[in-house]
């Protein structure tokens, strides 16, 4: 089987799929590995270190595609302006692609590769289970972009992180409040708190309370029943309204004594849910800093400008995309180990082997046998076909 490495086109994406340490797991498991030129130059990993691992290098996109049997990305496929193609039609019919193909917000790149028959799996929906530990890409990328964003707010922040007692006086710590504890939201705290910051975290999930003290900061929420608050997979899910009240009373009361917020709620395939309006940026202190980590997705700040930096109310929001790719190193070698092990999760005897009654598999695989087989993203496709029809 040969498998191909993918020179990420994606604007200011610096990360590539696979590592030449990977390289080499992937061949001892009886792959070739092709990889395209300066695919991991932005990552600091020139073709030498491909060469000397093993790989073989080809010269562009239009020798890697048609010649892998499955080809390895971070980004979903794009248009290719300067091949004048898209790059799922450089896929052969049957192949195999594995990156984070977020299908509920590219409907119609699945679409595309459902009519190529192309075998799809998407990184970003991998299982919250010890089995797929070693796979999950979305909280690898997670983790960085949450210890990055409060190095922007940082750097942004005129004031110092920690206390600090000189000559000229004691100078307080500053104030930080994520809001969400999952896997941006706890790295955040931990970076924030090494810094010197007071932190305090809010999130509807009690169970995530032990979490958030073990790091140092102050838990902040409504009081729920942890039924109430998160599904079966520890994920948060819709409250009641009075419950939605309370949560944001609690949420915008804080936000006004924060120096600096940093947002991280998502909602796979839907926009952000819209927890700070702009009512409550006028009421936080000048000079402020808001690093909204759902600006892809709409932010959770009504002021966002998603990849862009805006200054409102003496307030300096933030909305970063592709915050994980600023760190190209590090975020490299994390997402390299997630779909390295996920691909030889997919390999047996050298081969592509899918066993659909297995669950990782199953649950990342968007498109086969010419069909979407993801149930949101096919409604959503068939919904979105209706309504082109008229």
């Amino acid at each position: 089987m040969k498998i191909g490495v993918a020179k990420e086109i994606g604007p200011n994406e610096r990360r590539v799929a696979v590592t030449p340490d990977s390289v080499r797991q992937i061949q001892a498991a009886g792959h070739e590995v092709l990889v395209e030129t300066g695919a991991g130059a932005h990552a600091y990993l020139e073709d030498r270190a491909y060469e000397d691992a093993g790989a073989v290098i080809v010269p562009g996109p239009r020798e890697l595609w048609p010649r892998s049997d499955a080809v390895l990305k971070i980004q979903p496929p794009l248009l290719d302006t300067a091949l004048g193609s898209h790059e799922a039609d450089l896929l052969n019919e049957g192949a195999t692609l594995i990156c984070m193909l977020r299908p509920l917000s590219h409907v119609d790149v699945v679409r595309m590769l459902a009519t190529r028959r192309v075998v799809s799996f998407s990184m970003d929906m991998m299982p919250r289970s010890t089995r797929a530990q070693r796979m999950d890409a979305l909280s690898s990328m997670s983790t960085v972009a949450g210890y990055k964003a409060v190095l922007m707010a940082a750097d942004t922040l005129p004031r110092f992180f920690p206390m600090l007692v000189t000559a000229a006086g004691t100078l307080p710590p500053s104030r930080v409040l994520i809001v969400g504890a999952g896997v941006a939201g706890l790295q955040a705290i931990a970076t924030a708190r090494r810094l010197g910051a007071v932190v305090e975290a809010y999130d509807v999930r009690p169970a995530v309370r032990e979490e958030v003290e073990s790091l140092g900061a102050t838990f902040v929420g409504p009081k729920l029943e942890e039924s109430e608050a998160q599904d079966a997979q520890g994920y948060a899910k819709p409250l009641s309204a009075e419950a939605q009240k309370e949560g944001m009373r609690i949420l915008h009361e804080r936000a006004t004594h924060a120096d600096v917020l940093i947002t991280t709620a998502r909602v796979p395939g839907l926009p952000a849910p819209r927890l700070i309006p702009a009512d409550v940026v006028a009421r936080m202190k000048p000079g402020s800093v808001i690093v909204d980590l759902a600006a892809d997705m709409g932010g959770n700040c009504e002021l966002t400008q998603p990849g862009g930096t805006v200054v409102r109310h003496d307030v300096t929001i933030h909305g970063p995309v592709r915050l994980a790719s600023t760190v190209p190193i590090h975020a490299t070698q994390m997402y390299s180990r997630n779909i390295t092990a996920f691909l030889l999760h997919l390999t047996k005897e050298g081969k592509l082997h899918f066993d659909w009654s297995d669950e990782i598999t199953s649950a990342t695989c968007v498109t086969r046998d010419g069909e979407i087989v993801h149930a949101a993203t096919r409604q959503r496709a068939e919904g979105a076909a209706a309504a082109a029809a008229g």
